[in-house]
């Protein structure tokens, strides 16, 4: 295990997202490696943190001022063991090499749990969409894609949305690729409804990450009815964690956004749910003007200087990181279960940093990390590549109802192997190591490639 970290540090010193993503899962895998030597004698992690390829580009646009600019835009294609890669595409101004790797690295494992046949990849550009004009949104997804079409197909990449990409997004480069390619193939998934898109899809990580958390309160014969959450982000996770948070009884009382965060001790019910939608799909507000709409809520501006995030610092039962990566450090972690936190299901892709998940996992409360709870958006894109190919389209029912079970089946499969390589209830151990297998002999069984 040392000697990887050390080779994945020397090669890429820079990439610390990537390094800790790396070493979240290798410090897991040591019992399977410990079983299966011929692991080892194939040097399949040294294969397994190198990705497959790396395309990087440069994305030339013009604003509406009529000004050139010009973005970096990746893909990062990570493994295919299993089948095409799958990720999505991440439009923010922190994009970089970095935390591209990581995120395809979680995927290929968070897809492998999925049950479904994916492989892992990642993409995106330092481009960012807030405050643009439509206009400058589709040239710039126009110019994305006409160099990113040469790599992607329906049996080789298909992306999806992340951060900065959502449904206007994918259908101007969806667009784009048809008119280059003269096909009207399911490669993007996320899509709109009238064009191949699935129900379920915008909704199903945030309902994905609750079911989740149900799963593991059965384990302990509780459910979500009453359960005070938190919940950081507003996007497209946070407001779908909340819609299903509701429905189960629960009572959510924050949201935030980078400029900082609500703290609503009444609960933000459907109807201020409906306002925070509009606020932010339609006028793409900040998350301030809910404490000046709501007398009940309170609003705290982020404070870059403080060494924690007071969102996390409030009296709950559950916990729901769906913003962004390492928003819960170990201060953060240690606030969650000092003020009666006893679960935490991950929406956003590695929201906790080292630290503060080996508090989470130490003091023994239910920790769903994002590889598992958040894997729901991958899993209903899969659906809609399955959609796609058999030219029909599921019903909501049918589409929630498959996603409920994917969810169970991800949650035994973690709790399951947890508990055969000695390490029950931890589900951060189960999910690399019920991965780490399935692509693990994947990659076996097709040899030296």
């Amino acid at each position: 295990m040392k000697d990887i970290m050390e080779v994945v540090k020397a090669r890429d010193p820079q990439e610390k997202e990537f390094h800790q993503a790396v070493s979240e899962v290798v410090s897991s895998i040591k019992p399977v490696l410990d079983q299966n030597p011929e692991y080892g004698q194939a040097k399949i992690l040294e294969r397994m943190v190198e990705p497959e390829r790396v395309v990087q580009f440069r994305v030339p646009w013009m604003d509406d001022q009529g000004e050139v600019q010009v973005n970096r835009g990746y893909r990062i294609q990570m493994n295919s063991a299993i089948g095409p890669y799958k990720g999505g595409l991440r439009f923010h101004p922190s994009v970089n090499l970095s935390i591209l790797k990581f995120l395809a690295f979680e995927q290929v494992f968070k897809n492998a749990l999925t049950t479904l046949p994916m492989g892992g990849g990642k993409g995106g550009s330092d481009f960012d969409p807030k405050g643009k004009s439509d206009g400058e949104v589709m040239r710039f997804c126009q110019s994305f894609m006409t160099e990113l079409y040469r790599h992607i197909g329906p049996d080789a990449d298909v992306p999806a949305g992340d951060i900065g990409v959502g449904g206007r997004e994918i259908g101007y480069m969806f667009g784009m690729y048809k008119r280059l390619r003269n096909e009207f193939t399911g490669i993007l998934t996320g899509k709109g409804l009238s064009w191949g898109g699935s129900l379920i899809r915008p909704e199903a990580t945030g309902y994905g990450c609750v079911y989740f958390a149900a799963e593991m309160l059965k384990t302990r014969d509780a459910t979500l009815e009453g359960k005070v959450c938190l919940i950081s982000g507003s996007g497209n996770v946070a407001q779908y964690t909340l819609e299903k948070l509701l429905e189960l009884g629960a009572k959510p009382v924050t949201l935030s956004d980078s400029s900082g965060y609500i703290y609503d001790e009444a609960g933000i019910d459907a109807k201020k749910l409906e306002f925070v939608k509009m606020l932010k799909n339609v006028k793409r507000g900040r998350i301030k003007e809910y404490a000046e709409k709501y007398d009940s809520a309170e609003y705290f501006p982020l404070d870059p200087g403080q060494d924690y995030n007071p969102l996390w610092d409030h009296k709950a039962d559950c916990a729901f990181p769906s913003a962004t990566q390492n928003e819960i450090n170990g201060k953060d972690a240690g606030n969650l279960v000092k003020n009666g936190v006893y679960l935490v299901s991950e929406g956003a892709n590695m929201p906790t940093d080292l630290e503060g998940a080996h508090i989470f996992v130490d003091q023994g409360i239910l920790y769903g990390p994002g590889k598992a709870a958040n894997a729901g958006g991958v899993s209903v894109s899969g659906l809609e590549m399955t959609q796609n190919s058999m030219r029909l389209a599921w019903n909501r029912d049918e589409v929630d109802d498959r996603l409920k079970i994917i969810m169970a089946n991800i949650h035994n499969s973690c709790k399951d192997a947890a508990a055969e390589y000695g390490v029950q209830g931890n589900y951060v151990a189960g999910a690399n190591i019920a991965g780490f297998v399935k692509v693990v002999n994947a990659m076996l069984d097709q040899g030296l490639v």
